[in-house]
């Protein structure tokens, strides 16, 4: 990660040196699907969302004067809402892609991802090559993402399956429903975790660097803000802190 920091340390110096905006203690609302640790999930204990972007978006607000309302939603439509002002901001993992900047806009990336594939223990050690040419074999992932785009360009629509949740996704490689599911890396290592066991990352690298950011309406006032913030927890190290908590180190 220490590559990844000093590449945004570098694009963010021009907002780093700038004065530090107040946002006035406004309460933004922030939408996410809760289901995909690291970066967000439901704590049973407390019924709170949690991961590492609450804490990057708390850590946010301490700078710019603001706080944040988290609401759990599906994925799917997420979008739809943001841009019918339903919500001020969408967070989880979001890549920040030409399409989507079309109609909303984004922070400066705060961190890079590749796209993986996990399948069941017993399928470790198969490749690409050989998982697109066993033509019964099924890919899972959430409809609407970057992940669902390229499965359906590797592996053609008839052989993704598309599902509302990340926890459907693991549910359903387990049952044998589907036999692999394509991710991003970093989520990747979260679902085996909570898997000890029963999957692996096999095919691993499928893209190189996806950025990721956090998502605002078109024309926000608040992407500035965040940006500034987000160049000031990266020189102060926090950010990096914060990607050495929820993410296995590189």
């Amino acid at each position: 990660m220490k590559q990844l920091s000093t590449l945004i340390a570098g694009l963010f110096l021009t907002l780093s040196l700038a004065q530090a905006p107040d946002l006035g203690g406004v309460n933004l609302s922030i939408a996410t699907d809760a289901t995909y640790p690291p970066f967000e999930s439901v704590d049973e204990a407390t019924d709170t969302i949690v991961g590492f972007e609450v804490d990057l978006v708390n850590a946010i607000c301490e700078i710019v004067n603001c706080t944040a309302t988290f609401t759990n939603t599906a994925w799917d439509g997420i979008f739809v809402a943001l841009q019918a002002g339903e919500y001020d901001m969408v967070m989880g993992g979001a890549s920040i892609t030409a399409e989507r900047e079309e109609v909303m806009d984004f922070t400066q990336p705060f961190m890079t991802v590749n796209q993986s594939i996990v399948v069941r223990t017993e399928d470790e050690g198969i490749t690409l090559e050989e998982f697109q040419a066993a033509t019964d074999k099924k890919l899972g992932t959430i409809a609407n993402t970057t992940n669902a785009d390229l499965g359906i360009e590797l592996f053609g629509r008839d052989r993704v399956a598309l599902y509302d949740t990340f926890p459907a996704t693991s549910l359903a490689l387990l049952n044998g429903d589907i036999d692999g599911i394509l991710i991003d890396n970093t989520a990747g290592d979260g679902l085996i975790q909570a898997n000890a066991g029963q999957m692996v990352i096999a095919i691993e690298d499928l893209t190189s660097g996806d950025p990721l950011g956090f998502v605002f309406q078109e024309g926000s006032e608040y992407v500035e803000a965040f940006d500034y913030a987000l160049a000031q927890l990266t020189e102060d190290g926090t950010l990096g802190g914060l990607l050495a908590q929820w993410f296995t180190a590189e």
